[in-house]
């Protein structure tokens, strides 16, 4: 499967460049996280189309195999919580998610092996709901 380079704004592509190497994931998840950050398309924050998943939006992704949904919310680190959909931008989830537009299908290592999911729809996270 051919990869498509992932659009970041400027600001998350400098805050990935800058905690990658202290982000706490497992080997794979951290070399395919750098070579997308390496092949990635950078935008000025206000250019970056609305339907791509970035630091402080809310994702919803359906498996392709049996039509379940999901949704995440990607935060920082320190405001990860489960419970509210929210989950670290280092998260495996996240690194899957990370860069790609609605419509797109995404491959995300689960224990039971590599799955894939489509994107459904993605939205801004308000201020507040960080």
């Amino acid at each position: 499967m051919e990869t498509k380079s992932i659009l970041l704004s400027k600001s998350d592509y400098k805050f990935l460049s800058e905690h990658l190497e202290k982000a706490v994931m497992s080997d794979y998840n951290k070399s395919r996280l750098k070579q997308e950050i390496k092949n990635a398309k950078i935008f000025e924050d206000t250019d970056l189309p609305t339907d791509v998943v970035s630091l402080y939006t809310e994702a919803q992704i359906e498996s392709t195999e049996n039509g379940q949904q999901f949704v995440f919310k990607l935060v920082l680190p320190k405001d990860a919580n489960i419970k509210q959909q929210k989950v670290s931008i280092f998260a495996p989830i996240s690194i899957a998610l990370l860069g790609y537009q609605t419509g797109d299908l995404i491959q995300w290592e689960m224990p039971d092996g590599i799955k894939e999911f489509k994107i459904m729809a993605v939205r801004k996270l308000e201020e507040h709901e960080h």
